[in-house]
């Protein structure tokens, strides 16, 4: 079977995508019916721009997912272009975790108000904590590195086996690394 793992590729894209618009259909469809009928003397203009602005990510995420996951067909009924794999680890797994985090900023605001737009503050939060322990791992990953901060040359690291049965005869060399 040709491109199997391509054709794989495309039905899993095809479903997830599919899913995504179905559960982006619903909460955005909630949250306006619900706002305009249930929640209506709780409704005001600043309600429908804080649904905007702070929707915006959530739509930009879900077209370029649209862009760069969904199959294309040739005129033949022929898989040209499986489509990026849409559970990809790093940029990607972060674009869902805004995603769903933006969905679930829009159920809490149906339910509890304006007031609860306050919780999407934690995307540029965790972003900045993102970025720190990365930068921060690197920067340990660094001083590990000869030179990168460690003056004296020897590494306080675990010692093999031989260097312990030295130590316990009462051989007190030390094997110095470079």
């Amino acid at each position: 079977m040709a491109q199997k793992a391509a054709k794989q590729q495309a039905a899993r894209n095809t479903s997830i995508l599919q899913r995504t618009h179905l559960i982006s259909l619903a909460v955005n469809a909630s949250f306006i019916l619900l706002r305009m009928l249930v929640f209506q003397a709780s409704c005001t203009r600043s309600t429908y721009l804080l649904y905007g602005l702070l929707s915006v990510p959530a739509f930009v995420i879900e077209f370029w997912f649209e862009r760069i996951g969904r199959p294309a067909m040739a005129a033949s009924g022929e898989l040209k272009r499986s489509g990026e794999d849409l559970e990809a680890k790093g940029l990607t797994e972060y674009m869902w975790d805004v995603l769903y985090w933006t969905w679930g900023c829009i159920i809490f605001t149906t339910v509890f108000g304006d007031k609860a737009w306050w919780a999407y503050l934690v995307v540029p939060c965790y972003s900045i904590w993102l970025a720190w322990t990365t930068f921060g791992g690197m920067k340990q990953g660094m001083l590990g590195v000869p030179g990168g901060g460690d003056t004296d040359g020897m590494t306080n690291g675990p010692t093999s086996n031989r260097q312990k049965k030295m130590e316990k005869k009462g051989g007190s060399q030390k094997v110095q690394y470079r």
